[in-house]
This record gives structure tokens, sequence and C-alpha cells, in this order.
């Protein structure tokens, strides 16, 4: 008599990435970013936590951002972390509307966003997002106040002015946030600018 097979194992599931978040900030530090909002004139509303434990989606103090200053949209409305609004809405006022400025002769009035919380993987991989953190913002195009609308998608049109901006914009928010993608960096960012604040151990951003 044959013996018995051994009965197959149950096959694992696979192995996620989960990247271990900070604890979220204290409520005075979470209000002081909320009063710095107000000053800098962004237009935001507060909105449940969102949390999925099982993908690993957390963003214990989301807000919806419609404008980043008062002569500044951003659409449709993008949901993300106090942090993250507060860099996008300093950044975007401080240092690329004076570019369009410069370049242009017309700053931004609106910024058209294609992607900023969403609980998902990384493209291609096991790893969390920072979308799914609230802590990333794709930007698809730029609308200047003169009508004139910059798609990323663009980037190498004939207007050398629209390259120009698009890699001055690129290259100034590589620091200020700690990671920039876009354009040649890979396919999955061939049509928008990726910023977000990824923690780092790293003192250097990772810009591509």
């Amino acid at each position: 008599m044959l013996p018995e097979a051994a009965p197959t194992p149950p096959s694992k599931p696979p192995v996620r990435h989960v990247l271990l978040r900070p604890t979220p900030p204290p409520a005075p530090a979470r209000f002081a970013c909320q009063a710095d909002l107000r000053r800098l004139g962004v237009s935001f509303e507060e909105r449940a936590p969102l949390s999925d434990p099982v993908a690993g989606c957390s963003v214990p103090n989301p807000i919806a951002v419609s404008a980043l200053s008062p002569s500044m949209k951003i659409g449709p409305e993008a949901v993300m972390n106090c942090a993250l609004a507060d860099q996008l809405a300093r950044f975007i006022g401080e240092t690329a509307s004076p570019l369009a400025e410069k370049t242009f002769g017309s700053p931004i009035v609106s910024i058209r966003q294609a992607s900023a919380y969403v609980c998902r993987d990384r493209h291609g991989t096991s790893r969390i997002s920072e979308h799914a953190f609230g802590n990333a913002i794709d930007i698809a195009a730029f609308v200047l106040k003169d009508g004139t609308e910059i798609d990323v998608k663009d980037y190498g049109d004939s207007d050398p002015r629209r390259a120009a901006f698009l890699n001055g914009v690129r290259k100034a928010a590589c620091g200020p946030f700690r990671t920039v993608l876009g354009p040649g960096a890979d396919p999955d960012h061939s049509l928008h600018l990726h910023f977000d604040l990824e923690p780092r151990k790293s003192k250097n951003a990772f810009c591509q």
C-alpha cells in the first residue's frame, strides 16, 4: 500500500512592503499647521480620518484643498495632509509662480492636479505609495493669468520657454520636496510632475 501524499501546504500571501510612518502630529502642531495655511490664504476643509489597515493607507487628519492662495486655485479638489499643503502653497506661490511671471510675463492662477490621496501601491511594486498617506501630489498642468496652459505632457514641445519653465520648476522643487519625478524618470511619470514629502534617512532628496 502506497503512503498517502502529504497535504499541500497553503500558499503564503504575497509579502507587502508597508512603510512605517511617524505618529500623527499632536493637536497643537496640527492646529499650528492649519493656522499657517490660513495665513497663506489656502482654502481647505477638514475631512474625516482616512484609513485602510489591510492596505496600510492612513491619513489621520486629511484636508481637502481647493485653492493654494486667494488668487491660485487647485483642481480638482485635492485631499492631502497639512504638511504637504503647506509646502505646496509656499513652493508654488514663492517659486513656481514668480518663475512663470519671469518666463511668460504672467503668474500662475491655477494648478491642475492628476492625483493627491489615493490608497494604492507604487506602480509596479509592492511598496505602498506616498499618495496613500496624503503625502504626495501629481501636477498635470499650470494655468497662467493670461490663459496660457502649460501641460507637463508637452515637456518637449516646440516652445523652448515651456521646457525651460518646467525644468526650472522641477529643479527648484528638489529640496523643498523629498521626491521629485517627472517625464523621463519612468513611464508612470510621463504626464505629470510628482512631488512628495517621503521621510528619508538621507538628507538628500530623490529627484529624477
